[in-house]
């Protein structure tokens, strides 16, 4: 377990069809027994999928089935939310999960709630944070959108969460990383995005050490204006 007001590694899982499930997942598994005690209690940010609560019903009940305990959504959208609470949910859990839907959406609720500073304070005073596919790449560093998506030329960034400062792409491992690629293009000369295929994970440390988990994480660097693919992070 980590000391009090020291970062805890920040676990970002891709899910999609190699997560199994209907199974324990042994990525998520690590993830959870970070936390440091049995049955951690999780605030659960569903901001992504506009806090749906079916969603929110199935994806904890996956949760709860790797070693959870109790789930509470953290509300952030909808005009009757009470921040006192949702701040304090997120104050007495063990850990936060991030969970998926839109990325732009969910960073556009947590901006227009004012919580990024709650949020940062948290992870800086050692809370452990846990995404799944789009809250995996809402914890790191920015993403892309496109005001026409038939044109490159309309594509810009957007930030993220940044508490782990790193670019990433999760389960997009059929379509050749398309949209990490196109997000590298807009980054500055050997800058580094991650790729984090189907049922994979990647943990990051407080230090900016990486460790796959699962089976190996794609790496891809811009170099010379294009993106080529990098040796994989192995699982240790």
């Amino acid at each position: 377990m980590q000391r009090a007001n020291e970062r805890a590694p920040i676990y970002l899982l891709a899910g999609g069809p190699g997560s199994r499930r209907s199974q324990r997942d042994p990525v998520l598994e690590r993830a959870i027994a970070s936390c440091g005690v049995a049955e951690p209690s999780i605030a659960y940010i569903g901001a992504a999928s506009g806090d749906d609560k079916s969603f929110f019903k199935t994806v904890s009940g996956y949760v709860r089935s790797c070693g959870a305990g109790d789930i509470k959504l953290a509300p952030l959208v909808g005009g009757r939310i009470k921040l006192d609470k949702t701040r304090s949910i997120l104050e007495s859990a063990d850990a936060v999960f991030v969970s998926g839907g839109d990325v732009e959406e969910g960073m556009e609720a947590i901006e227009e709630r004012r919580m990024m500073p709650f949020l940062r304070e948290l992870f800086e005073g050692g809370k452990p944070f846990i995404g799944l596919s789009a809250g995996s790449i809402m914890l790191a560093r920015e993403w892309i959108v496109w005001d026409d998506p038939n044109d490159d030329a309309t594509s810009s960034t957007f930030a993220c969460m940044a508490l782990a400062q790193i670019l990433c792409d999760t389960h997009s491992e059929y379509e050749g990383w398309e949209e990490l690629r196109a997000l590298l293009l807009l980054n500055p000369e050997g800058s580094l995005g991650y790729g984090i295929p189907g049922g994979a994970g990647l943990c990051v440390y407080p230090d900016g050490t990486l460790e796959a988990l699962g089976c190996s994480v794609h790496c891809l660097a811009k170099v010379s204006g294009a993106v080529k693919r990098r040796e994989d992070i192995q699982p240790r």
